[in-house]
């Protein structure tokens, strides 16, 4: 079972099972990690924002168009920054890691 972390905002690291097919943001759910999705997934907000690890992030699909107006409006936007309900689990991102940024802004 591929594998990812999550840097939680006061440090602390959960590596966590990253089932193939599921999204960063349903992965956060399934293990009770601090990230909202207030839009449960439909791009229409930026509450599940997550701060890739730059080692990881060139091994991404270029965001959308709509991720990135998204994005657009997230708090602590970082260079690295993604939406968790649009990074799907695959086999090259096995050992992703993500960091929660400081806060979340819904504006959605």
């Amino acid at each position: 079972m591929p594998k990812m972390t999550f840097i939680e905002r006061d440090g602390t690291r959960r590596e966590v099972e990253a089932p193939l097919g599921l999204s960063v943001l349903e992965i956060a759910h399934r293990n009770d990690i601090d990230i909202e999705g207030a839009c449960e997934g439909s791009l229409a907000c930026s509450t599940c924002h997550v701060i890739v690890d730059a080692g990881w992030f060139e091994k991404l699909e270029s965001p959308s168009e709509d991720e990135e107006d998204m994005l657009d409006l997230a708090f602590d936007l970082q260079e690295t920054s993604r939406l968790g309900c649009q990074l799907i689990m695959s086999d090259e991102l096995d050992g992703l890691v993500v960091k929660l940024p400081a806060g979340t802004r819904n504006a959605g």
